[in-house]
C-alpha cells in the first residue's frame, strides 16, 4: 500500500522533492502531484478578456460596466486627443473593490493598422467589440472620406489584426439601422435590403459586409449587431434625443430660453443603450456566428420625444405652424422649440423600425426599459446636471 504521507506536496519546490528512496515510486509521486496541480488549475478558471474599441462612448461605457460585472478582464482602446474623453468611464479606471476590476486602456486608432496589431498582440482578447466610428450622420456629409476610412476601412484593419494575432477571438461589429436608409419594407429585419442614405450608412455597409466576408473566408467568429437607435443619459449631446433633454434641463434651470431642432417628423425606433449592450454580449456567446437586428419594435417621431420630455418636466408643448415655421409653445405662451433648416440632412431617412424577432428567439433577449422610462431617465439626469452647472 502506498504511504500517501510520504508523497511530496505539490506546493514543494521541485528541487526539494523526495528522492527515489521513498516507499512510493517516483512515477507515482509525479502522478499524484499532477492530479493535485490539475485540481488547482480547474478551480481557478482564467478570466475572459474583452477589448472594446470606442470604450469612451455611450455604448462602450455601458458595455465595460456590464462585462466587469461578469468578471471579465476589460481592455479599452481610445484615441490620443488633446482634451480628456474618459468622463463616462473614469469610475471604471481605478479598482474600488480590490479585486482587480478596473478597465485597462491602450492608445490606438482604427485608421492606424500598426496600433491595432500591437494592441491585439498584447491583449490576446477572447472577445473584441468594435464600437469605434465616426458616428455623426450629419457630419459624415462634411467628412465623407474620413468617415469611410475610420468607420469602413477601420473595421477591415481591425479584422486583419485579429486574424493575424488572435484568430480565435470572437468579434462583434457595431452595425446600424442607418444601413437600411430608404428601406423597401417596414419593419426591417436581418434580410431587408440595404439602401444607406449617408456616407456614414455607406461606410457601415462596407463594415457589415467585410465582417461577413472574414467570417465566411477565414472561419472567424464574427457577427454584426444591427442596432437601432439607443439612447441614455450618456448619449452625446450632438444626438437629437440628448440635445432635447439637455436643452430642456437648461430651460428648467433658467440658463437657456429655447431649443432649435431639425426634422420633427423623422420616426425612429428608440431603446435604452444599457439593454442593447446585453444583446451585444449574447451574440458572442452562441454556438454559431449570426447577424441580428436589435430594436424595440416601436417607433416614435422627434415630436413625440419632445412631447413626452416636456410634459414630464411640467412644460407641455402646444405646436403651431407647419414645416420650418412650426414652433413649440409652453403653457405660458413662451417659445420653447424652433425649427432650424440647418439641422436637416441632405438626404433624410424618414422611418426606421426594427423587428428583433430573431434576437428574441435565439438570444432570449428583450428590451427592459420602455420609451417613456427612457425619456424620463434622460430628463431627470439632465435637469440635475443643469442645476449643478448653476452652482
Amino acid at each position: 500500500m502506498v504511504n500517501l504521507n510520504r508523497i511530496p506536496d505539490s506546493r514543494q519546490n521541485p528541487g526539494e522533492m523526495q528522492s527515489p528512496k521513498s516507499s512510493a515510486p517516483l512515477a507515482l509521486q509525479f502522478y499524484f502531484m499532477s492530479q493535485t496541480a490539475n485540481v488547482k488549475t480547474t478551480s481557478q478558471p482564467r478570466k475572459k478578456k474583452a477589448l472594446i474599441t470606442g470604450i469612451t462612448g455611450q455604448d462602450g461605457a455601458y458595455l465595460a460596466e456590464f462585462l466587469l460585472q461578469k468578471n471579465y478582464e476589460v481592455w479599452g482602446m481610445h484615441r490620443r486627443v488633446s482634451s480628456p474623453t474618459t468622463q463616462r468611464i473614469d469610475h471604471l479606471l481605478s479598482d474600488q473593490s480590490g479585486a482587480g476590476n478596473q478597465v485597462r486602456l491602450e492608445y490606438g486608432d482604427l485608421s492606424d493598422a500598426s496600433s491595432l496589431s500591437r494592441i491585439i498582440d498584447k491583449v490576446h482578447p477572447s472577445e473584441v467589440y468594435n464600437l469605434a466610428a465616426q458616428s455623426d450622420v450629419k457630419a459624415s456629409f462634411d467628412l465623407p472620406e474620413y468617415t469611410g476610412d475610420v468607420t469602413g476601412l477601420g473595421t477591415l484593419r481591425l479584422l486583419e489584426a485579429i486574424r493575424n494575432f488572435a484568430p480565435n477571438a470572437r468579434f462583434y461589429q457595431a452595425s446600424s439601422s442607418e444601413l437600411f436608409g430608404l428601406a423597401k419594407e417596414t419593419p426591417q429585419t436581418e434580410t431587408t435590403p440595404f439602401h444607406p442614405r449617408s456616407p456614414y450608412g455607406v461606410a457601415k455597409s462596407y463594415a457589415f459586409q467585410i465582417t461577413q466576408n472574414y467570417r465566411e473566408s477565414y472561419g472567424m467568429f464574427a457577427v454584426n449587431g444591427i442596432l437601432f437607435n439607443h439612447e441614455s443619459p450618456r448619449r452625446g449631446e450632438k444626438f437629437v434625443t440628448r440635445k432635447i433633454t439637455r436643452g430642456l434641463g437648461r430651460i428648467l434651470a433658467g440658463t437657456q430660453e429655447s431649443l432649435s431642432l431639425g426634422n420633427l417628423d423623422a420616426k425612429r425606433d428608440w431603446g435604452f443603450a444599457g439593454d442593447y449592450v446585453d444583446a451585444m454580449w449574447r451574440m458572442l456567446q452562441t454556438d454559431d456566428p449570426e447577424d441580428y437586428v436589435i430594436a424595440t419594435g416601436a417607433t416614435h417621431t422627434v415630436r413625440d420625444f419632445c412631447n413626452v420630455a416636456f410634459t414630464y418636466a411640467g412644460l407641455p408643448i402646444t405646436w403651431k405652424g407647419t414645416g420650418v415655421e412650426e414652433t413649440g409653445y409652453g403653457p405660458e405662451g413662451q417659445v420653447l422649440i424652433r425649427i432650424n433648416p440647418e439641422y436637416f440632412r441632405p438626404s433624410e431617412v424618414d422611418l426606421l423600425l426594427g423587428d428583433a424577432t430573431k434576437a428574441k428567439k435565439e438570444l432570449d433577449w428583450t428590451p427592459q426599459v420602455s420609451f417613456q422610462e427612457l425619456v424620463e431617465m434622460m430628463v431627470d439626469h439632465d435637469r440635475e446636471l443643469a442645476i449643478s452647472e448653476t452652482k
